[in-house]
């Protein structure tokens, strides 16, 4: 391709609303432009990385043994009335009515529409395994659109699902597809973990999250890098301390101090002179209607979903301040255990704690020296703290690494939840109707094209990874009036693409450093600059992800090109 016949709008200055890098370069290189709130236009640059991206897919998909189809994006009612998220799954939902008034939505997922495509079809177990997967547009109503393509209203997802006659064979192809994954964003050339996490509003037995790390990711993820296990922050295990032997010989006599208007961790610790792994924090919370005390050392915070798992839950929410006088009889600011009428959930990192500081339920008023079983009960022993870098693996003890990283992909096992609700059955060997075992595998592609940019850029713009590349190679003649110049340029671009590479020639009458800085803002792997020694047949080759620069003859351009690009790979 030619730049000057390239519909490549790039600009100087970053767009006023753009938070983050992947956000700014995006638009500054051309790949896409705003067109209203989360809803994006994709650009040439930008289709050909989306396009690169999903031809991976597709062929790991495909080799994996999984079928590709086009669903509908207008979504009957019915089926999510069926299937029981019609009323429930929320506000990001986009719903309307045709002209004969029928309820429809615009696809935010497709659960229903597969499972009522298979169930139609598929009667037998000699019809399964079956995975079906597409690659199309998804809408979600997001109540605040940000941060370019990673949170938008309308964006490209391949989605897949898998069909079973058994548990256990949902579960070996639920492992294909992670090796399927971890293939797929080996080949896009990103650094990713796959992660345990929460299986949220889809539900499901277990999932895995493919993360690319990204200092500017919105999720957290620990791993370790001994045995690797690597989870999300809203699953990841602590390891369960063991109580100290002869902890309740420490023990010394309770007492009340005056605490006049300290009320916070920070503000207890400094006052009484003590850490805040000394400092109890009580919290109620309100899990599907009813209140539950939480207790967790003071300078840890609750995870809310590991809290919603403990208690499988399907609405967790803090207590406010009028209901934990309601609940307790107690103000907020010094609740304590001690003579509390609710059952206390203690997290386990309460379980090492001796002769600690809590609220005494008297306002300005705190008890030190309390020790659980003396002073107060323990209901259970739960693991519901946030784990953060340095606690030990919860499977071999060694200090766990947490990083940021950007969600691209999601697998879950989603066992019968939506074949029982939706009537999708088969027949068994022995003739008795059963329900299908599901699994459910997601990738969101226009997200992977904004990952790939937080996790590869400078600041002088984007360094795309060979394999998603809009184009591998820019041939850059400095200038294209000189004849020796712009006809060793169209030399080697033409050799190249007969070559079977990607490139494109920046053919415009424009300065050469302008030409230069448009190179790197686009993220081109390679460089071929075509400049004062072209008479000599000599260009030079710029790797963009090093900055490193050498001299090549024209003779050896395509060789030297082709072992570059398998390096960069």
């Amino acid at each position: 391709m030619r730049f000057s016949k390239a519909f490549i709008p790039t600009m100087k200055e970053s767009p006023a609303d753009a938070e983050i890098p992947s956000h700014k370069l995006l638009v500054r290189a051309g790949f896409i432009r705003k067109k209203a709130s989360g809803l994006y236009d994709i650009l040439p640059l930008g289709t050909m990385v989306i396009r690169k991206i999903e031809r991976i897919i597709r062929e790991e998909m495909d080799r994996a043994g999984a079928q590709e189809v086009i669903l509908p994006i207008m979504h009957p009612a019915e089926l999510w009335i069926e299937s029981g998220r019609w009323e429930v799954y929320g506000k990001e939902m986009i719903k309307f009515k045709d002209r004969h008034g029928r309820d429809y939505a615009l696809g935010p997922t497709a659960e229903e529409m597969i499972t009522d495509l298979v169930r139609k079809e598929v009667k037998s177990y000699k019809d399964l395994p079956l995975n079906l997967y597409q690659i199309g547009r998804k809408f979600r109503d997001e109540i605040r659109p940000r941060f370019g393509l990673m949170r938008a209203r309308e964006f490209i997802m391949k989605d897949a699902y898998s069909f079973h006659a058994s548990d256990e064979d949902a579960e070996r192809e639920y492992w294909n597809m992670y090796e399927t994954y971890s293939r797929i964003f080996s080949r896009m050339g990103l650094e990713f973990r796959a992660v345990e996490a929460d299986t949220g509003e889809i539900g499901g037995k277990f999932s895995h999250e493919f993360m690319v790390i990204a200092d500017t990711g919105e999720s957290s993820l620990v791993f370790c890098e001994k045995c690797g296990y690597a989870a999300s922050t809203e699953k990841a295990e602590q390891l369960k301390p063991e109580e100290p032997k002869g902890r309740d010989k420490e023990f010394k006599s309770i007492e009340k101090v005056a605490t006049p208007g300290i009320k916070r961790i920070e503000e207890v610790s400094d006052f009484l002179n003590v850490p805040p792994q000394k400092v109890l924090k009580l919290l109620i919370y309100v899990v599907d209607g009813k209140p539950v005390a939480v207790a967790i050392r003071g300078d840890r915070e609750v995870e809310e979903a590991k809290l919603k798992a403990v208690f499988r839950g399907s609405e967790v929410r803090l207590a406010t301040d009028e209901e934990i006088e309601k609940f307790t009889g107690q103000p907020k600011g010094y609740l304590s255990p001690v003579g509390l009428k609710l059952p206390v959930y203690a997290d386990f990192t309460v379980i090492p704690m001796v002769n600690f500081v809590a609220g005494a339920g008297e306002e300005g008023y705190h008890l030190i020296n309390v020790n659980w079983g003396r002073d107060f009960e323990v209901k259970e022993f739960v693991d519901v703290a946030r784990v953060v870098g340095g606690d030990p693996c919860p499977r071999c003890g060694s200090p766990l690494v947490e990083k940021r990283g950007i969600e691209v992909g999601h697998i879950f096992k989603l066992g019968t939840k939506y074949s029982e609700a939706m009537g999708a059955t088969f027949v068994d060997e022995s003739g008795e109707e059963k329900p299908l075992v599901m699994g459910c595998y997601g990738i969101g592609v226009t997200r992977v094209m904004a990952a790939a940019v937080e996790q590869n850029y400078d600041e002088n713009g984007i360094i795309w990874p060979v394999e998603i590349a809009p184009f591998e190679v820019i041939v850059i003649p400095v200038n294209v009036k000189r004849e020796e110049v712009m006809g060793l340029a169209e030399e080697i671009y033409e050799e190249l693409k007969k070559a079977g590479v990607d490139v494109l020639i920046d053919d415009r009458n424009a300065r050469p450093g302008f030409k230069f800085k448009d190179a790197d803002l686009i993220g081109i792997p390679v460089q071929v600059i075509v400049g004062k020694k072209a008479q000599e047949g000599i260009v030079e080759l710029k790797v963009r992800k090093t900055g490193e620069r050498r001299e090549v003859e024209k003779s050896c351009i395509i060789e030297e090109i082709h072992n570059l690009l398998q390096d960069l790979r």
